[in-house]
């Protein structure tokens, strides 16, 4: 789908609520607030950066504040312009924080993996807290807990998957490279034995490096406290994008909203683009009871701070990371 599908599912989410309502609740905005949704969206970006220089100072990869933020932000970029969300950024990522860090690749690999990993945890428990208060004085429709049921499943699956592949990793070290190293060794261009030595080394360090920040108990807690704090800010930054429009909601809706969409992310669209927008407008609807187009307004308001302003600032860091990198 790619780019092409992010459009059609904007065009198509404009279409169905009004295109010339969602332009006039965006020009009526409080342009304070708008400022202060994207403050907040630069708090989340450092919230997680820092998860990131954390997870990295586990794995002996020293990086400033200042230089951890930049390749957060350039690791953000890379999820947002490839499909499948983290899933197709985090090599680029890697590979940005393998130069920049002076670390093997596998160890950027497993710095951000980590990173992403662990935040699933607190956003499971935010979705759960969320919709359980709002349960209690609300009644959830059909449409929310098709949401929870889904994400559920999804992290589920991710989760088993995980487990499955780290409960077997040595065989995963011993067998895998013997596959890859004999197939590729049939092109002129690859040595088999090479590919093999070299693949197993790699896969050996990966999982080493994967252990080294789950045993690390007390920063582990500290990693997850920062991934709460920066869902925490989203939230909030949702919260202000609805008050920018003129209708204030209650904060408790975004805790579990903001986690929820992102299982949108999972589809082929760069950062999940037009999917993620959709899913926060057919979350909301039924929870707030404000009209679609205010709520498309706010959702575009809350997308620019937490998507397309780390966009601008990754780029432009990836770039100027990357040119150092190379020099």
């Amino acid at each position: 789908m790619g780019a092409g599908g992010a459009v059609l599912l904007l065009a198509v989410l404009f279409i169905v609520v009004g295109v010339d309502r969602v332009v006039d609740a965006l020009a009526a905005a409080d342009p304070v607030l708008v400022a202060l949704t994207a403050g907040l969206g630069l708090c989340w970006l450092a919230a997680w950066s820092l998860m990131l220089r954390a997870v990295l100072g586990a794995l002996d990869v020293e990086m400033s504040v200042r230089t951890a933020f930049l390749v957060y932000s350039g690791a953000a970029f890379a999820n947002n312009v490839t499909p499948f969300g983290q899933a197709g950024g985090e090599p680029v990522a890697a590979a940005l924080i393998s130069k920049v860090g002076e670390a093997r690749y596998e160890t950027g690999l497993v710095g951000i993996a980590s990173v992403d990993v662990l935040n699933v945890v607190p956003s499971v428990s935010l979705v759960f807290l969320g919709v359980g208060s709002y349960a209690a004085t609300t009644a959830v429709g059909d449409r929310v807990g098709f949401a929870v049921a889904s994400a559920v499943a999804l992290i589920a699956a991710i989760v088993s998957a995980i487990a499955f592949v780290w409960r077997y990793r040595v065989a995963v070290v011993d067998r895998v490279p013997g596959a890859i190293g004999p197939f590729l060794g049939r092109f002129d261009r690859f040595d088999a034995e090479t590919i093999e030595a070299g693949l197993a080394d790699r896969l050996g360090n990966f999982f080493a490096d994967i252990e080294r920040v789950g045993t690390d108990r007390p920063r582990l807690l500290g990693i997850v406290a920062l991934s709460l704090l920066g869902w925490l800010f989203q939230a909030a930054a949702l919260t202000a994008a609805f008050a920018a429009v003129g209708h204030p909601i209650s904060p408790l809706i975004p805790v579990f909203v903001v986690p929820l969409s992102y299982v949108a992310g999972a589809t082929p669209l760069p950062g999940g683009l037009g999917g993620i927008e959709a899913a926060l407008v057919g979350l909301l609807v039924p929870t707030t009871g404000v009209a679609a187009s205010a709520i498309t307004a706010a959702v575009l308001v809350f997308r620019g701070a937490v998507y397309w302003l780390p966009m601008v600032i990754g780029g432009a860091s990836a770039s100027a990371l990357g040119v150092k990198a190379f020099e």
